[in-house]
């Protein structure tokens, strides 16, 4: 693609983005002459790119602190996040490699906590607003591309909670926002993860933004990018290696699988990131290292360490994505489908889709109590 539909693409500016399928649409559109209907997607091998701006970049990982905060003090406290996240985007280009992304964990903004629904919908941020402003004018300062999760409110789903990682370019626009694709039901022993997924109301989000939208792949000059805050479900990155991901910028809040990042890079042969929260002093109702703290690193495609944590502390991980000889012998991952599309396709998940289409649950405790009963395993 040539450098004048690249800045077509990013002309469309914040407000025609919507929540992540529409960018997509744009950019497939441009690619293919297709509708977001149809999947961004080939049948021999190769996939959809735009070119590359530079063959190689430098990937920064910010592995700092959370801080929840009570929500009547949301206010302050999300300012108080706010400026902890820009010093830290300060701290990232003051000494040594200039990273051209910088990625945060999942919740930098605000941290996770016990919150209600309506707690939760006081202190989501709005896009664009005041934070994404913020951080638009770190992006120009320092010529840097930004991917960050935050709680976000959106006009187009009122009362529902949405967790979006947010892609932002050099230039300050927002690029793309993906919603997380599923939360793992049945895993905490009193409540339920109450935050708005794909899965969550799967119908209504393919009628708003398309099929290609459930799997998103945000293709950037400084390759095909796919984000996720979810975990141990390899097909899902499956499917967005097939659909052309080249590097997996996953988050993390307080635990997850070292080798499920690592397995995602090497069976898909592209590369993986993980960024987790630090030891987080003064975090609310939680013990400063509540166990899960720290890990941060960069998986190759074969499954090697391009760059690890040192501790569990606040720090910068920095790691060399090679992404022009990535590209040059990439293509969509070798499988057999024939051998065993039957059994995927008899196969019934847990729990149905659109639970939240249905009822959006008030609370933790109230998300629980709502799943109940509605497993459709033995």
């Amino acid at each position: 693609m040539s450098t004048a539909s690249l800045a077509a693409i990013g002309a469309l500016g914040p407000g025609a983005l919507g929540p992540g399928g529409r960018a997509r649409a744009a950019t497939t559109e441009m690619l293919a002459g297709s509708s977001s209907d149809e999947l961004s997607m080939q049948t021999d091998g190769t996939y959809d790119s735009v070119e590359l701006a530079k063959p190689a970049w430098t990937l920064a990982l910010a592995q700092t602190r959370v801080h929840s905060f009570d929500a009547k003090d949301t206010k302050t406290a999300l300012k108080r996040n706010l400026d902890h996240m820009l010093q830290s985007i300060d701290r990232s280009f003051y000494y040594g490699a200039k990273p051209d992304l910088l990625q945060f964990h999942e919740f930098p903004l605000q941290g996770w906590r016990k919150w209600t629904r309506k707690e939760v919908n006081q202190l989501s941020i709005e896009m664009p607003g005041p934070e994404t402003e913020a951080i638009a004018k770190k992006c120009r300062e320092y010529d840097t591309w930004i991917v960050f999760g935050a709680y976000v409110k959106d006009p187009d789903w009122p009362d529902h909670v949405l967790s979006l990682t947010t892609i932002m370019n050099n230039k300050g626009e927002i690029v793309d926002k993906h919603w997380k694709q599923r939360n793992i039901k049945g895993v905490f022993p009193d409540f339920e993860l109450f935050t708005t997924t794909v899965y969550d109301v799967l119908d209504q989000f393919v009628e708003m933004y398309g099929r290609d939208a459930v799997i998103p792949v945000t293709r950037t000059p400084l390759g095909n990018i796919s984000t996720s805050s979810s975990q141990r479900e390899p097909e899902l990155f499956r499917a967005a290696a097939i659909k052309g991901a080249e590097i997996f910028l996953r988050t993390a809040s307080g635990n997850f699988s070292q080798l499920d990042i690592r397995a995602c890079a090497m069976y898909n042969g592209v590369y993986s990131s993980i960024v987790n929260n630090a030891v987080s002093p003064d975090n609310g109702p939680f013990f400063d290292n509540p166990g899960g703290s720290g890990g941060a690193a960069i998986y190759g495609p074969s499954g090697e360490a391009v760059a690890e944590a040192r501790g569990i502390h606040e720090q910068l991980v920095t790691g060399r994505i090679a992404m022009a000889e990535l590209r040059a012998r990439n293509r969509q991952p070798v499988m057999h489908m024939e051998l065993y599309d039957d059994v995927y396709a008899r196969y019934v998940s847990k729990y149905p889709p659109n639970l939240w289409s249905e009822y959006v649950p008030t609370s933790l405790e109230d998300a629980g109590q709502y799943v109940q009963g509605k497993s459709r395993w033995k």
